[in-house]
């Protein structure tokens, strides 16, 4: 059974489309699983009240144009866009929302060329998540151009205690989702290992 498994993988492994190019995608590490496992947990949590939208991770086609099929770690399509889910196979448009976990491989396409494809498409809003530095950069789709909205960077209590009061009252630990109201992800929670 394990066997079949590994062939099957071999055979249709993991791939994107970028630009017309066929990309490898890697499996995540550990690392990257558990952030967007944790992000994943709080949208399904908040859905599940809110009953307004929908959030998958890993591994979900979801296609762009012609030239672009993406595997983005995490994507969000509210109710209001639901139509883009309307085979229940894959994603066919820009979800509201996507997250992407840097990685040594996929970093460069996931600053540049992904970040500029989900841009043109219509993604409302687009996170990068460094797990190296504990930090996520969110963009927001503003009159169909990004804009750097915040870096949220969760602090050690070494280096909170190199800030002076007034830095310190300017760290921000939460990040406000703004394509829902109310919905608060917490760095800590986010960057966390094991439970």
């Amino acid at each position: 059974m394990a066997t079949e498994i590994i062939n099957e993988r071999l055979l249709y492994p993991s791939y994107e489309i970028i630009g017309g190019e066929k990309i490898m995608a890697p499996a995540p590490t550990l690392d990257h699983s558990d952030i967007i496992g944790r992000i994943h947990f709080l949208f399904v949590n908040y859905f599940l009240t809110h009953k307004n939208g929908y959030v998958y991770h890993d591994n979900v086609d979801v296609h762009l144009s012609e030239d672009n099929l993406y595997k983005p770690d995490l994507c969000v399509v509210l109710k209001s866009n639901e139509q883009i889910l309307a085979n229940r196979k894959a994603i066919h448009g820009a979800p509201d929302m996507v997250v992407e976990v840097l990685s040594y491989s996929t970093r460069k396409n996931d600053l540049t060329v992904k970040k500029d494809i989900y841009e043109v498409q219509g993604v409302r809003e687009y996170w990068i998540v460094n797990p190296w530095d504990k930090s996520v950069t969110v963009y927001l789709l503003r009159d169909g151009k990004y804009f750097l909205d915040d870096v949220y960077i969760l602090l050690d209590e070494k280096n909170l205690a190199l800030l002076d009061d007034e830095e310190r009252a300017t760290v921000k630990n939460e990040i406000p989702v703004s394509i829902v109201d109310g919905l608060i992800i917490p760095l800590d929670f986010v960057f966390s290992w094991g439970y």
